[in-house]
This record gives C-alpha cells, sequence and structure tokens, in this order.
C-alpha cells in the first residue's frame, strides 16, 4: 500500500484536475457532458458570445424532459418546439443526439449506463439534479446549472470545490420485498435529507455489493436527496458484465485492459473518509413517503407519525403543514391511505429490473386505478415489449407509454390532477411536483403495483405471499 492510500472519491478527482485558484477550488476536465431540452440556454449563451462548442464529440443530446410519452396524447407545441429545438442545437454543433424518434432515444440517465457513453473513471455532468446516477458505474457524476452547461459547452471544463468524503455502508441480507428504492430511501428517512451535505458518497457493504448494477443505478440516482454532491459504487465484476457489449464501450482487448483499470479504481484498504454511517439491512421494509419530502417516509406496516411528539418546533411545524398538504391524519395507519392513481417511470426506477418487478406483482391482476407506465429508453420498451410485459402492464388496466420524464415532473404534460394521490415510482414527493395540488407517494415499482391492486398504498409481501 502507498503512502498516501486514497478512496475513489480521491482517485477520481485527482485524475481531472487541471489548475487550482487560491481558494483551493478547481478547474476539473469534463469526459462527458449530457445536454436535453432544458439546455437550451446554454446554447443561447455560446451564440450570444460566437463560441464554439469545445468538444462536440463528448457531448451528447437526449430527449426526455418534454417528450411526450403518451400515445395519441395532444402535445402542448411550447413542448414540441423545445424537443425540436434540443435536435437543431446538436445538429448545429456536431452533437450526436438521441432525439424524438431516435431507436436510442430516452432518460439521459438511462440511456447513457446501456449505451456504455458512462463508463468508470469518467467525469460526467448533466444539467439535471440527478445526474449522480451513473456514480453506479463508478463515474464522478453530477448535476450542473444552467450556467455551468455553457461554461461546459465552450470549454470542456468545469469549476468545483473539493467535496468531503463520506462512505455509506449497508450490511447484511435484504427481507423479501426489499430492493435499492427502498434502501436508499430508508437511508433518508434515517439520517435526512441533508445527511451527506456538501459530501461525496461511496457506497459499500454486502447489500450494494449484492444489488445489480440496475439497483446501484436507483441507489446512487437518489444520491442527491440527501443533500450530496453524488454517490458512486467502486467498479466490480457486475459493472464489467453490465458493460461489456454496451455499444459505445471500448471493444476486444482494448474492453479487456480498460477493464483492469476499472477495478483499480477501489478505495484503498486504509483511506481516510470524513464522515462514515452506516445501515443494517434487517432495519430495512418496504418503504413510502407520507410527506412533502423524500425524509418524510416510513415503513409501509407503520401509521403516519405525530408532529406533536417531536421536540423540535420547526421540525413539527413542517409536518403539521406536509399532513395537511397530503391530507393525512397523525396515526393513521399507512396502509389505509387510498390512492387515486399509479405511476412507474422516471430516471428512478423506469429500467428493465424495475418494469419485471411491478409486472411480477400485477400479472393476473387488475388495477383499481389508471396507471401509466413509461420505460426509460426505446431500449428497455423494445426489451420490455420482446418479454410481453407491456401486455401484463396493459392487461391490467395500466396504459403503456412511451420514453421519457413524463409524470415525474410534469413538463410534458402528463400530470397528476389537483387533490389526486399518486402511488409513484419518481424521485420527490415536493408539493406540486406531479402537477399543481398533487400529492406524492414515493415507492417502489412492485410497490406501486400493490398500491394499484389494492387502490390504497399496500405492502407487497402481502401480495407475493399470495403468489406463492
Amino acid at each position: 500500500m502507498g503512502a498516501n492510500p486514497q478512496t475513489i472519491i480521491d482517485k477520481l478527482w485527482d485524475a481531472h484536475v487541471i489548475a487550482t485558484r487560491d481558494d483551493g477550488d478547481c478547474l476539473l476536465w469534463v469526459d462527458r457532458h449530457f445536454v436535453h431540452e432544458g439546455s437550451h440556454h446554454g446554447f443561447g449563451q455560446v451564440r450570444e458570445r460566437s463560441a464554439m462548442i469545445a468538444r462536440p464529440d463528448l457531448t451528447f443530446g437526449t430527449a426526455d424532459h418534454y417528450v411526450a410519452t403518451r400515445r395519441g396524447a395532444i402535445q402542448d407545441q411550447d413542448c414540441v418546439r423545445m424537443v425540436r429545438q434540443l435536435t437543431q442545437n446538436c445538429a448545429e454543433h456536431g452533437i450526436v443526439c438521441f432525439g424524438d424518434g431516435d431507436p436510442s432515444q430516452g432518460i439521459a440517465h438511462v440511456v447513457a449506463p446501456e449505451l456504455g457513453l458512462t463508463l468508470p473513471g469518467l467525469l460526467i455532468v448533466c444539467g439535471d439534479s440527478h445526474t449522480s446516477t451513473h456514480g453506479a458505474l463508478g463515474a464522478y457524476a453530477f448535476g450542473i446549472g444552467a450556467s455551468e452547461v455553457a461554461h461546459v459547452l465552450m470549454t470542456q471544463c468545469v469549476w468545483q470545490s473539493r467535496p468531503r468524503r463520506m462512505r455509506v455502508r449497508i450490511d447484511g441480507t435484504t427481507g423479501p420485498g426489499v430492493g435499492a428504492k427502498d434502501i436508499a430511501m430508508a437511508l433518508i428517512a434515517k439520517y435526512g435529507t441533508g445527511y451527506a451535505q456538501g459530501c461525496a458518497i461511496e457506497y459499500t457493504g454486502a447489500v450494494v455489493r449484492a444489488l445489480s448494477v440496475e439497483g446501484r443505478l436507483t441507489l446512487c440516482n437518489l444520491s442527491i436527496e440527501s443533500g450530496s454532491r453524488l454517490g458512486l459504487v467502486a467498479p466490480d465484476d457486475k459493472t464489467i458484465a453490465y458493460l461489456r457489449r454496451a455499444p459505445y464501450a471500448p471493444q476486444g482487448e482494448a474492453f479487456a485492459r480498460a477493464a483492469q483499470d476499472w477495478l483499480a479504481l477501489a478505495s484503498d484498504d486504509d483511506a481516510h473518509f470524513d464522515h462514515e454511517i452506516s445501515l443494517d439491512a434487517a432495519e430495512i421494509a418496504p418503504i413510502v413517503t407520507w410527506g412533502v419530502s423524500p425524509e418524510q417516509a416510513a415503513p409501509i406496516d407503520s401509521h403516519v407519525p405525530d408532529p406533536a411528539r417531536l421536540s423540535d418546533p420547526a421540525k413539527a411545524e413542517a409536518w403539521r403543514d406536509a399532513l395537511e398538504y397530503m391530507g393525512l391524519q397523525a396515526g393513521q395507519k399507512i396502509s389505509d391511505i387510498r390512492i387515486d392513481r399509479a405511476f412507474i417511470g422516471s430516471c428512478t426506477n423506469s429500467r428493465i429490473e424495475d418494469l419485471r418487478a411491478a409486472a411480477a406483482i400485477l400479472k393476473d391482476r387488475k388495477s383499481r386505478v389508471p396507471g401509466l407506465v413509461s420505460p426509460g429508453s426505446r431500449l428497455v420498451q423494445q426489451q420490455a415489449e420482446g418479454e410481453g410485459l407491456d401486455r401484463i402492464f396493459i392487461a391490467a388496466g395500466f396504459e403503456w407509454g412511451g420514453p421519457g420524464c413524463s409524470m415525474c415532473v410534469g413538463m410534458n404534460g402528463d400530470v397528476v390532477p389537483a387533490g389526486e394521490r399518486c402511488a409513484s415510482t419518481t424521485n420527490r414527493n415536493f408539493k406540486g411536483r406531479q402537477g399543481k395540488g398533487s400529492r406524492t407517494h414515493l415507492m417502489s415499482p412492485s410497490m406501486v403495483a400493490a398500491a394499484a391492486v389494492a387502490g390504497r398504498l399496500c405492502d407487497v409481501r402481502e401480495l407475493m405471499r399470495e403468489s406463492v
């Protein structure tokens, strides 16, 4: 072991530093820059300055936020314009764009990993907070603001302050019905939405190693909800297998050499972390949110908490406000909360593994509420249809949509009507996130399927036992 053992966070940071200012901030080289419809501000600044795109070959466009996902839906013309503008901006600057109708179109954080645009060791940015998703493959990935998008377009670099390093260890064995979404939500519910403020997280432990790459993508996706800069998992054999035939990954002997380098990115045994926390898998049950923050969550077999029991007046007031907005009562059984609709999709839970999990619960059952499924990409959509998952969803009463962000943030017209309650696989349950006055309950894909069948928030383990 060398004299200065490093975390994977240190290794990736140091490999990308170009210059350091007197205040300690560093100029970092960007290996991949993903742009979407909302990136038009950055392109506009490039145009205003009569500048050039520094590395169009390292920039990739994806139509996801505003693209239509429901067949036959009347699309708002502003949305149509935004999608068209992305394609035009990319074409003008020679940028590869997976636009509407492209065979590889979909959500950036689904498309890039499956195509091998996301690789271990790369520094990746995008004008979207959930860019942390890509850390599941051992990349240093984070979201940037509109002005930073323009800066990266023109320089292929970004200024950042060095984050503190945090290790989150999850050990033990998860129980039935518990997946990556439950793990991430359990962490946030236990430690709060600010537990990793200013930190980069490395997820470790037996539970993390047992997760598939798709599960790790979900875990890292939700890192941003902890207040962290990003989250990542060190590459292992699962990472290598996932990327082996990805079209943008190295091929042949080059892949074998790259794989050796990727595996060497692991944190050194004696590496120092500024903060460490842990979670025992035995503590994790299928979990849902009851309030308007990801930390306002509880196991499905518990009750809505009582603000009166809190000693912190500010937190108690926040809880009372959340209960009023959500139309819930303290002490109410969470499994008694009725829902009006269900949504399966978003960059958090729209991969083939997610769709399989939901379909397994819905098979030979009927949904009591309207539901929409939006696969994360055209490739996921094709694979799901090849496996017959679309037919299971349709038979259960769900609408089978196309790929895009869809009802996660409602930018494309897919919204939850005011006052309605939605069981959702998305990442945020803020007030009005899915539409003005909407009420969102976050949970895993299998839990959304169970809620749809029951017409209320439901413990998926009950339906799993019925299927045995």
